[in-house]
């Protein structure tokens, strides 16, 4: 049947909150330092401009979520999030996930998106990025916590949409 993304639906809160939690405790992409129960969970995705899930036969494979940047005259800036089972990654799911977020994001009426920190040390979103046409803004040293106490550098880049 292959990949599909759709809107999530409350019956997708279990596994998103999963699948975020995970990216949430390798400490190595988010700025979160705490995971989300579900009640957080419920509140968090409901409360994006839009979130979205890849699926294939069933199982949910990965989220994004999609949001204004800033507010007021920033307030068509995006900026997204995108997380995909550690497992699955690899199997351009999140390929899947960006390209999906950009359609959206331009639908809700966003003229651009940008993405605040990428780590690093991400390679392969910094590698899917690039290739999606995304633009480097520039790096800010040592901007991430590491888990393991020490710093990276986050990059910045932007998309016109």
């Amino acid at each position: 049947m292959g990949i599909a993304v759709r809107t999530y639906t409350d019956s997708d809160l279990e596994a998103l909150c999963a699948i975020w939690n995970s990216v949430v405790e390798d400490g190595r992409s988010f700025p979160q330092e705490e995971g989300m129960d579900l009640a957080q969970a419920r509140q968090f995705f409901a409360g994006q401009s839009h979130t979205g899930v890849a699926e294939e036969d069933g199982e949910v494979l990965g989220l994004y979520i999609l949001h204004p940047n800033n507010v007021g005259c920033c307030g068509h800036i995006a900026n997204a999030s995108y997380a995909v089972k550690k497992n699955l990654r690899g199997r351009r799911i999140g390929e899947r996930l960006v390209s999906d977020s950009l359609e959206k994001a331009a639908a809700l009426g966003f003229k651009i998106l940008q993405f605040n920190a990428v780590v690093a040390e991400n390679t392969g979103a910094i590698h899917l990025y690039k290739k999606l046409g995304f633009t480097q803004l520039g790096t800010v040293p040592a901007g991430f916590k590491l888990i393991d106490g020490t710093y990276s550098d986050i990059l910045l880049f932007y998309k016109t949409l």
